[in-house]
């Protein structure tokens, strides 16, 4: 239905190109797609609408990157409300190639190539397990499908762009004949392109195409990051938002095992920020999650400065703030225009684990003997009592003889040495002066030294 709705529209225009020009609103994607390429697209999106472009040419130079930022990317072109063009210049490969059949039309020069979008490992470029293949064929299926059927020259209807042909281009082992085998990944020249409905025409320039097009008159406005969107690129990668996760939870850890506002805090603070902030400039999160995390960090400083022991505040807290920050992913995750969907849900709980699991790892290593010592020691007791420091153990063990009857050994002026079951022992009278060979009572044990007094003063006492 929509590329009927395409052709009225563009009709449409060059009808009235003569009168008015026609409004083109050009997003450039020619970098590896991912976080920052879906924050272009969104913003580009709005201003759009904002501008109210007859006309959204996406111009394509790319080898490909995050499937899932790719996703996020055909869904939006492909529920935009105005006709989308795709200028491939040169290469619309991998993910690239999902933007490119997204579009309404597409239009490649003529050197150019669109396909080999099988799903492979970012590290060493090794083609990925079947399931994740599974999911891009899908995708690719549903967007080639999406485009509806057109009257064959047999009189039959037949789709538009033939989804198996879609899938080709990611799984080796699908066949079309005339066009690939079961051996290669199909990637589509221009003419084959054309040919098999994948593309509409060869163009050497924009110009060049909206000549095709029949739009003579126009004006073009060329989508320009503002600084706040590479912001949010940046800082709404996956990547980047667990390593701002694992800060936040890592000094919030570190915070409730060391006393007073230290070092931890300002990690967790810095990161909170860097993580919340941004989001909330630009709209993508609700004030009532950044609302969230404070009363959650509120709860927390209660349990430690207030509160005594570990309770319901501090647990309260946590809870607070690991939902909050589950909520900004989910929301940061999601479609504006098509809602919460479990795919957001998902990647936010995905993103969450990870990001807790490094926070473990993290306070393991550091809190470890192999962690950094100024890490340590606000958690451990790192100093060693040496002798050579002028520490000296003290042997308690001669408390036992508390109440024990002894016998002085020699005289004891207060000090001398008194006999305890054939074992001789330093010790202070309490009395003044005991001569050799009287029985004692031993009566305390302090500072490393046994007390006594003359038997017969000890029976006075008792």
């Amino acid at each position: 239905m929509k590329h009927f709705l395409l052709s009225i529209t563009l009709t449409i225009l060059a009808s009235l190109s003569m009168l008015a020009s026609t409004s083109v609103y050009v997003l450039r994607i020619d970098d590896e797609i991912g976080s920052t390429t879906w924050q272009y697209t969104y913003s580009a999106i709005q201003e759009a609408n904002e501008q109210n472009a007859d006309l959204l040419l996406v111009h394509l130079n790319t080898y490909g990157g995050s499937v899932q930022h790719a996703d996020s990317i055909r869904t939006a072109l492909l529920h935009f409300h105005k006709p989308v063009v795709a200028f491939v210049d040169n290469n619309a490969a991998s993910a690239g190639a999902l933007i490119a059949l997204a579009c309404d039309s597409v239009y490649m020069r003529p050197d150019a190539s669109m396909g080999a979008a099988t799903v492979v490992n970012g590290a060493d470029g090794t083609a990925m397990p079947d399931k994740y293949q599974s999911y891009m064929r899908a995708m690719m299926r549903a967007t080639a499908e999406s485009h509806g059927k057109t009257m064959g020259k047999d009189s039959t209807m037949q789709w538009r762009r033939n989804p198996l042909v879609a899938e080709a281009m990611v799984d080796s082992r699908i066949e079309v004949p005339g066009l690939v085998d079961s051996t290669k990944v199909l990637t589509f020249t221009p003419d084959e392109a054309i040919k098999w409905g994948f593309a509409d025409g060869k163009a050497e320039s924009i110009a060049d195409l909206l000549s095709q097009l029949d739009i003579t008159e126009y004006n073009i406005t060329q989508y320009k990051p503002q600084w706040e969107t590479i912001l949010m690129g940046f800082l709404t990668n996956p990547a980047v938002q667990a390593i701002l996760i694992t800060l936040i939870l890592g000094g919030i850890y570190f915070e409730m095992h060391s006393p007073g506002m230290g070092f931890p805090s300002v990690v967790a603070c810095t990161a909170a920020l860097l993580y919340f902030l941004p989001l909330c400039l630009v709209g993508v999160v609700s004030a009532w999650v950044a609302v969230l995390f404070v009363v959650g960090a509120v709860l927390i400083l209660l349990e430690l400065f207030v509160i005594p022991g570990f309770g319901i505040c501090g647990i309260s807290g946590i809870a607070a703030i690991s939902v909050s920050i589950i909520a900004a992913l989910i929301q940061s995750f999601t479609i504006p225009e098509l809602g919460m969907d479990m795919t957001a849900v998902w990647k936010a709980i995905g993103t969450f684990s990870v990001a807790l699991i490094l926070t473990i790892g993290l306070a393991w290593y550091l809190t470890s003997r192999y962690g950094p010592k100024f890490i340590r020691k606000h958690t451990e007791l790192l100093k060693s009592q040496l002798v050579e420091d002028g520490y000296i153990g003290v042997d308690t063990s001669m408390r036992q003889f508390i109440g024990h009857r002894a016998k002085a050994s020699t005289d004891m002026r207060p000090g001398g040495k008194i006999m305890i079951q054939d074992q001789e022992f330093d010790a202070v009278s309490e009395r003044g002066f005991i001569a050799e060979g009287t029985f004692v009572i031993v009566t305390r044990f302090e500072n490393a030294q046994l007390y006594v007094v003359p038997e017969k003063h000890h029976n006075d006492l008792t």
